[in-house]
């Protein structure tokens, strides 16, 4: 505990009245006032003094609170920016990534296109082959055009085949040994041959056939006979029948009739290369 000056001034007054005689009342009043004066300043120092002093511990607690808060917020400010960094890192890569998909999809799709224009090239030339192979026959009883990506070749039946028959004319004959030769010098085209007939039924008593059905089918299989003895491979050629459900012209007049009396034969480029691409996607 700090020694207080101030307070052994009372004792010495005293002790100086007792000795001598000669001080008077009045001074010695005074003197003790003014004691009286000092203590109370001297209290008065002490208590501001602990005042400041616990201002000062309080401003201390104060500036330790805020380091510790700068260095919170430092240490989240750098976690912050690290997540940030690894989120940044992850979104380039993530597009990198996309860029690289994006860019082998545009290159299967260029590829496939250019397929797709080899095969419209190739069906066009095919179709004009085949068309110069078969310049002498009249219009009405063949045609050849591109539907769909692939070559029709359409045959009437008074073409090829007489009413109620599935043997094929001999001038029938001629033009399917022609196309033929076309199909010999195009290894990389399937050949599907469809009969189709008109509404009326076929005969009652007709040998092997009990409807449309049967006579679409035996003419179409007639046709590919000829087709194969005449050189294409029997791999590539599938007869079919679609009776009198695919009309070219569905009214019932005698010419809506010998329109839909016809053969198809439908020439379409193989598409390996292109079915390859697509089962890689």
């Amino acid at each position: 505990m700090k020694k207080n000056y101030l307070r052994p001034v009372l004792p010495a007054v005293l002790a100086l009245g007792l000795l001598g005689s000669c001080v008077s009342t009045k001074k010695y009043e005074a003197a003790l006032a003014e004691n009286r004066s000092l203590v109370v300043l001297q209290d008065e120092l002490t208590r501001q003094k602990a005042e400041l002093e616990s201002e000062r511990a309080r401003l201390q607690q104060d500036k330790e609170r805020l380091n510790q808060e700068k260095s919170d917020l430092a240490t989240e400010k750098a976690s912050t920016e690290a997540s940030l960094r690894t989120n940044l890192n992850t979104k380039n890569q993530q597009v990198t990534k996309l860029s690289a998909d994006l860019q082998a999809r545009e290159a299967r799709l260029a590829e496939m296109q250019r397929i797709l224009d080899e095969k419209d090239k190739a069906v066009n030339s095919l179709r004009q082959v085949v068309s110069n192979a078969l310049l002498g026959f009249k219009a009405s009883d063949l045609t050849v055009d591109v539907r769909n990506g692939k070559v029709y070749v359409s045959l009437s039946n008074q073409l090829l085949f007489k009413s109620g028959s599935t043997k094929v004319d001999a001038q029938g004959q001629e033009a399917l040994k022609k196309l033929a030769t076309v199909l010999q010098n195009q290894p990389d085209v399937n050949v599907l041959v469809e009969g189709h007939t008109d509404d009326v039924p076929v005969a009652r008593g007709t040998a092997g056939m009990q409807d449309n059905w049967d006579l679409s089918v035996l003419r179409a299989t007639e046709i590919t006979r000829i087709l194969t003895d005449a050189g294409v491979a029997p791999q590539r050629v599938t007869p079919s029948g679609r009776s009198k459900y695919v009309p070219v012209d569905a009214a019932t007049t005698a010419e809506a009739r010998q329109k839909n009396r016809r053969t198809e034969i439908i020439l379409t480029p193989k598409l390996d290369e292109l079915f390859q691409i697509l089962e890689k996607n």
